[in-house]
């Protein structure tokens, strides 16, 4: 099992994601998510399930713990697409 250890899991912005623990999210690190999510966005990637993402590794700690990690790609995805589309202009 691939743990997480960067800084990312303790973001103040992950405490706004709602919780879940179900499935094969449980225990995955929203803070990996939201980067997968930016990457994807920012590179027009397909989106992808970030349950079954390798870039999205095992957490339990800091104020991503059993936080959405669904909501969190979204918002990185977002986030890199508005990047994205900014430096496009």
């Amino acid at each position: 099992m691939n743990l997480c250890d960067k800084q990312h899991r303790y973001a103040s912005a992950l405490e706004c994601l709602p919780h879940n623990q179900g499935g094969e999210a449980r225990h995955k690190c929203s803070g990996c998510a939201f980067e997968a999510g930016l990457l994807d966005g920012l590179n027009q990637a397909t989106k992808i399930d970030p349950a079954v993402d390798n870039r999205v590794l095992y957490s339990q700690a800091g104020t991503g713990r059993h936080k959405d990690i669904y909501t969190a790609y979204e918002l990185g995805y977002l986030q890199g697409t508005e990047l994205f589309n900014g430096k496009n202009k």
